[in-house]
């Protein structure tokens, strides 16, 4: 092959110390792969010059220019601007949300940090439209609502609009979310314009904050890429200029400018895409999944490259800036160890510790080695004769036997622990080792099956940059009634392909790297469908952004963007910032607000009575985070929640309960409305009340929890909720509470009459049945047909029968549990959460920590809308275990395995011992609550979150009298009830009722 036809791709990567680049040659043939140069430049202030200098340090080792195809950048511009809060380069936003009656409890910007929400918080309007779980309108598009937005918009000088649907990703046909945005576009000509649907996937919240933040960058976004051509021009290069995507695809100059969020942690996967490209250079590496370890100055970043090439993406949802976010993002695990990371000695025992610290860039002139005075991680292995060219060997001469070994036994731990974290699997795999700090490895790790080390690992970034490949991907819910699940996938996938050559990719090389079906809760004849198709590019130039008549293109190349306008205060802002919980010391002075004896709901108090309810709902309930900020926004805006001890209540009163019914992925997306509200006042009216004199929780865990307290807040009914519920934990059914266990009479007649609500106009109401298991079963066909998530409002009850039958003090209970994770946090005590947990739940007679350990399998499926299955933990080696012991107060030890069926709830925990006979023992079944929580964070883990390699612990809570006092309530709530009728009911303990904050403060 002659060198007119070869192919050369210049790739840049920008990293927190250094901006590398390479010229890698793609030509078919022996020479694909070759690296022609590469260079490496600190990265400046100014990313951009930081960029021309390392590309220019490549162009002067080649001879000519005219072979380069594609110059392939991946960048920080957009990431530093949001973390550093910069206002010169982010603008306000506006929101126009489609959404009907739904979702007004939690408006946009709802979920964001103060600083970051005064910074970007435009106004938002919540109009007629969005669409149901089946793809029909919950309302249609007003024209005139838009219009009159857009003239509110304009005169707050506002330049960046997000329009946002409720189901905006399976609008296919109608296309409510681009019908807006063209009013917008045509009543402000000159607007931009920021579509949900093109930023991310289902989760509303998540969608839209994530596409806040990208039309933030919008204007500064233009500017950069902009410049980036013209730099490209300066160099006299003639090629297609790119930018690195987060998912390991390119996005051209235009595509990063309408999506700059798209560019967020493209390092990390440049990294693992160029590592996967460099292993397939070498003779017997087949693709393959492998972990990716990226060793740099201060920190290692781990993620797992699928056979795919591609890597592995996080979770549905993901946290930046503080700002809850769903796009596609690589799922990496960042741990403070560097070529700088600083070692140490405890004087007392001897013990070596490696790392957080890192004297980072500063490492030529701070270790050892090159002549300074602090111990790093590369002045041991430079010691212990691994790296003979590095510094002056003499330096570290003095340094004794122990500490190296004990340093590399610490990073050998270290790098075990997370890389097991990261499998999927027990099965052992692979470990590619890049960046320059990865001479830190060791070159066997357990459960690795082979360390490989590639030529120019050290610049595996930038050749990740220069390979990186066009993509399309769909993600949709699709009819699965009249075809099956596998000709439905391959209509989909064809679509994704179609999409991805529409982009630019080679329709000879694009194929299928991502497929995926996800099944709906409590839904049939519908799946979500996520594919993602890839390719090279085809080479096709897309036309230059400096060629195209764009009408910002003057100003977004003259500097900063323009002068903000002045910041309008939303109510929520206005209304006073809550105190906020810095230090252990803030949560030990903080006391609850008690008036005549009614406990006024702070922020504080309702964030520690959501993650206890999420740890009570023993891995169902759903989480409880949406509830949560619905209810801090009312009180935000001067609101009252209240609380009351039963005691408060008369003996003839009347008691309302009720919440939720429907699946998860519909309540993600549209978000609460007032069904709850309305299907309340309907029962109320329809027994002839005005209203209730309180509240009582259906159930404490997971999100109806809290659902109570909005319909009681003086913005509703103005009722105050009980100190208590009718489950003392999360069960999956309606009949499956405590207000049925003391009805004997079986047909459900304390629930009866119920009323559910939709809350776009349908009302239904059951008056009777048969059997009380007949009453969820009918009320949940209803509630498909109904939207699949309604409101559920059951027969309000004398006092005196929930004097008996309402698990008392749970809200209590659950703001103790959160308390106690936020302290264990602040007091760098999460390896004693276990304990501190127990204490907080009443002590060891009624509560224990059950197991720890790490997961190692977990199977799941969903069966009449409900998710079963069961997970696997097995105990941690003292080699394992990453926490060590305070010797005041060791850690309890465990071996062997638990397992722990589930269905929405964890039903039993079974031990089996690791002995010679392999004992298995039963140490604790339902109605006692059984809770996974995150070892790492004590944060409560729902069913769903259950994965391969996750740290966990697992609290035991012995269940209330309500349920284990009788046969009638073991046979509701215990494992019978499940259909394990060969597993007895054994106390886990002894009950403790937990102590009321009303009555201690």
């Amino acid at each position: 092959m002659s060198s007119v036809h070869s192919i050369l791709r210049l790739g840049v990567d920008v990293g927190g110390t250094n901006t590398d680049a390479v010229l890698l040659d793609l030509s078919e043939g022996s020479r694909r792969g070759q690296v022609l140069a590469s260079a490496k430049h600190l990265t400046t202030a100014d990313v951009t010059l930081g960029i021309q200098n390392a590309i220019e340090s490549v162009l002067t080792q080649v001879q000519s220019k005219s072979n380069i195809q594609a110059l392939c950048i991946g960048t920080t511009h957009f990431v530093n601007a949001l973390v550093e809060r910069d206002p010169r380069r982010l603008d306000r936003v506006a929101v126009i949300r489609l959404c009907g009656p739904f979702t007004h409890g939690t408006p946009p910007f709802v979920g964001f940090p103060h600083e970051l929400r005064d910074l970007l918080e435009g106004p938002h309007f919540l109009l007629s439209g969005g669409l149901q779980i089946d793809g029909s309108e919950i309302a249609s598009v007003v024209v005139a609502q838009v219009e009159s937005a857009c003239d509110e918009i304009n005169r707050q000088g506002i330049h960046a609009v997000v329009v946002s649907s409720v189901f905006a990703p399976i609008d296919f046909e109608i296309q409510q979310e681009e019908t807006v945005a063209a009013i917008v576009r045509k009543r402000i000509p000159g607007m931009d314009v920021v579509c949900s649907k093109d930023v991310a996937a289902i989760g509303l919240l998540e969608r839209e904050n994530a596409s806040i933040l990208n039309a933030a960058l919008l204007r500064y976004a233009k500017k950069t890429v902009i410049g980036f051509e013209k730099a490209a021009q300066a160099l006299k290069l003639k090629c297609s200029v790119f930018i690195t995507s987060n998912d390991g695809t390119l996005l051209s100059c235009a595509q990063a400018a309408r999506l700059p969020i798209r560019t967020f942690s493209s390092g990390p996967t440049n990294s693992m895409r160029g590592a996967a490209f460099l292993a397939a250079l070498e003779s017997g590496i087949s693709k393959q999944s492998a972990l990716v370890v990226d060793i740099g100055g201060t920190t290692t970043d781990i993620g797992m490259l699928l056979p795919s090439g591609f890597p592995r993406q996080a979770a549905a949802h993901h946290e930046f800036c503080g700002v809850l976010l769903n796009f596609s993002m690589p799922h990496v695990t960042s741990i403070g160890l560097g070529g700088g990371s600083i070692v140490r000695e405890d004087p007392v025992t001897n013990k070596v510790a490696v790392g957080p610290h890192s004297v980072g860039h500063r490492i030529t002139s701070e270790s050892l080695v090159f002549g300074g005075s602090t111990l790093t991680a590369t002045d041991v292995v430079v010691a212990a004769g691994r790296a003979s060219n590095i510094g002056d060997e003499s330096l570290v001469s003095g340094i004794g036997q122990s500490i190296i070994e004990g340093a590399q036994s610490a990073i050998k731990k270290m790098l075990q622990n997370y890389l097991d974290a990261m499998k999927t699997s027990s099965q052992d795999i692979p470990v590619y080792l890049v960046g320059g700090g990865s001479i830190l490895a060791p070159d066997v790790l357990a459960g690795i099956s082979r360390v490989h080390r590639f030529p120019h690992f050290d610049v595996a970034n930038a050749v990740g940059a220069a390979i990186a490949q066009i993509s399309g991907i769909i993600d949709s819910f699709e009819d699965t009634s009249t075809r099956t699940i596998v000709q439905v996938r391959a209509d989909v996938e064809a679509r994704a392909i179609a999409r991805a050559i529409a982009s630019g990719a080679d329709p000879h090389r694009v194929a299928i790297v991502e497929s995926e079906v996800i099944p709906i809760a409590y839904t049939s004849g519908r799946c979500r469908f996520y594919v993602k198709a890839a390719g090279d590019w085809s080479g096709v130039t897309s036309p230059s952004w400096l060629e195209v008549d764009d009408p910002l293109r003057v100003e977004a190349s003259t500097g900063e963007t323009a002068s903000r306008p002045q910041m309008v205060a939303s109510a929520a802002a206005s209304a006073g910032v809550a105190p906020v919980m810095r230090t252990a010391s803030d949560i030990l002075e903080y006391e609850p607000r008690i008036k005549s004896r009614e406990w006024l709901l702070s922020e504080v108090d309702l964030e520690w009575i959501a993650d206890g309810c999420y740890v009570l709902g023993c891995g169902g309930g759903g989480s409880p985070l949406h509830t949560f900020l619905e209810l801090r926004e009312l009180v935000r805006s001067g609101e009252t929640v209240r609380v009351i001890d039963f005691s408060s209540v008369t003996s003839n009163a009347l008691v309302g309960w009720g919440g939720s019914m429907g699946s998860p992925e519909v309540s993600s997306e549209r978000l609460l409305g007032n069904e709850y509200q309305e299907a309340s006042a309907e029962l109320w009216s329809l027994i002839g009340i005005a209203k209730p004199e309180a509240l009582c929780g259906l159930e404490i865990g997971g999100a109806n929890g809290m659902i109570n307290m909005i319909l009681g807040s003086t913005k509703y009914a103005n009722i105050p909720c009980l100190d208590g519920d009718f489950m003392g934990r999360a069960y999956p059914t309606w009949h499956q509470t405590t207000a049925n266990v003391y009805d004997v009479s079986g047909t459900g007649a304390k629930m009866l009459p119920s009323t559910m609500s939709s809350g776009d106009g349908n009302v239904m109401i059951m008056t009777k049945a048969k059997r009380d298991i007949d009453v969820d079963a009918s009320l949940r066909a209803a509630c498909v047909e109904m939207g699949t998530h309604v409101g559920l409002a059951s027969r309000p009850l004398k006092a005196d029968y929930v004097d008996n039958a309402m698990i008392k003090n749970t809200v209590s209970l659950s703001w103790r549990i959160g308390r106690a994770i936020a302290l264990a946090r602040k007091q760098s005590s999460l390896s004693r959460i276990g304990s501190i947990l127990v204490d907080a739940v009443g002590g060891p007679n009624s509560a224990r920590v059950l197991f720890m350990g790490k997961i190692t399998d977990v199977g799941r499926r969903l069966y009449k809308g409900h998710t079963i299955g069961e997970v696997v933990i097995t105990a941690l080696t003292v080699d394992d275990d990453i926490d060590e012991d305070d010797p005041d107060r060791p850690m309890e030890r465990f071996t062997g395995t638990l397992t722990i069926p589930f269905k929405n709830e964890n039903l039993y925990a079974e031990h089996t011992a690791d002995d010679a006979i392999t004992t298995v023992r039963m140490v604790a079944t339902v109605p006692d609550l059984i809770s996974v929580l995150d070892a790492q964070n004590g944060s409560a883990l729902g069913t769903p979150q259950y994965k391969y390699g996750l740290r966990v612990l697992v609290l035991g809570i012995t269940a209330a009298p309500q349920w284990t006092g009788s046969e009638r309530g073991i046979a509701l709530g215990g494992p019978s009830a499940f259909g394990f009728t060969h597993i007895p009911y054994k106390p886990l303990g002894k009950y403790t009722q937990p102590r009321s904050v009303i009555e201690e403060y």
